[in-house]
């Protein structure tokens, strides 16, 4: 029996509504609980006792080549400075293996941009503007490839 090889992580695709857009690196796909820990008062020991708590949304961040003419982040941005629910997004990440085909999948719920980083200026530098948005959820789960 051969021993399967890991999924490489450099093919995955990202979609927001209709559209699918290209990115170089996303970061921040992590499912975390928060740890309760009391100690009751009728307790003979001196320890606590944990149990699980709420989730915790970390940020996820998108990374992407700018491009002339390329917007529509920021024109997310500036629609949602105010609480529309109509602008907040399902987003879904979708891993690829080597012959592009869905593997595994994670879905954000409720998205909306906290914060884009224009790219890094440098007159002696020979590589590609690289832009990245920040985006806050309320939930990521594990979704069907």
């Amino acid at each position: 029996m051969t021993q399967p090889y890991p999924l490489p992580r450099f093919q995955f695709q990202v979609h927001w509504g209709p559209a699918r857009l290209s990115f170089t690196e996303v970061t921040g796909l992590v499912l975390e609980r928060e740890k309760i820990e009391y100690r009751h008062s009728d307790s003979q020991g001196f320890n606590r006792i944990a149990m699980p708590g709420l989730l915790k949304n970390n940020h996820i961040t998108l990374k992407s080549g700018k491009f002339i003419g390329d917007i529509d982040v920021y024109l997310w941005f500036d629609a949602v400075t105010t609480e529309r629910v109509a602008e907040r997004r399902e987003v879904l990440i979708t891993m690829l293996n080597e012959r592009q085909l869905p593997v595994a999948a994670w879905k954000a719920l409720r998205c909306f941009p906290v914060k884009i980083t224009a790219p890094d200026l440098k007159s002696d530098a020979n590589e590609v503007a690289i832009e990245s948005m920040e985006i806050a959820h309320e939930g990521l789960s594990r979704a069907d490839p």
